[in-house]
């Protein structure tokens, strides 16, 4: 058996895991919290959908770079890891996505469920809400470019 394959897509699928469990949480918060106000008024529909959206780019994310790692690794391309120790290094280029990923995507449905509030009350204030909303996907896209930047240098 190879490790160094085991331990790269365990990585692999962290990244995948994490991001998207953060994503579905934050989304889910997000639309909960929509459906109230959807009920009552129907016309605030596309103002609320982008901030039931916002929180799945996290998802998004680490789905890129779970595809990045398995592109490399010789599981949809590339060779396998050589051992332990380049498994390893793809699992540590997985975390910050996963990390990065599960907890913006959380804060960001939380955010974005007041920014539902926001809109709600006062439905002209929608961009408020969504560049408030926005401000936390930049620690999203950090995690992202950091997990980008090492998987695409391992063994360059």
């Amino acid at each position: 058996m190879n490790y160094g394959l085991f331990i790269a897509m365990l990585g692999a699928a962290i990244a995948v895991g994490a991001a998207g469990v953060g994503s579905a949480k934050g989304v889910g918060m997000a639309s909960e919290a929509a459906a109230g106000v959807i009920t009552e008024e129907p016309e605030k529909f596309g103002k609320l959908l982008v901030l039931q959206l916002l929180p799945g780019t996290q998802g998004l994310y680490g789905l890129i770079i779970g595809v990045m790692v398995l592109l490399n690794i010789g599981i949809l391309g590339g060779d396998a890891p050589s051992g332990i120790q380049e498994g390893l290094t793809y699992f540590a280029a997985c975390l910050p996505m996963a990390i990065g990923g599960f907890f913006s995507a959380v804060s960001q449905g939380r955010v974005c469920v007041t920014g539902v509030h926001i809109v709600a009350k006062r439905p002209d204030e929608s961009s408020k809400a969504i560049v408030s909303a926005s401000l936390v996907e930049l620690y999203a896209l950090l995690a992202f470019i950091v997990s980008f930047l090492m998987v695409i240098n391992i063994g360059a």
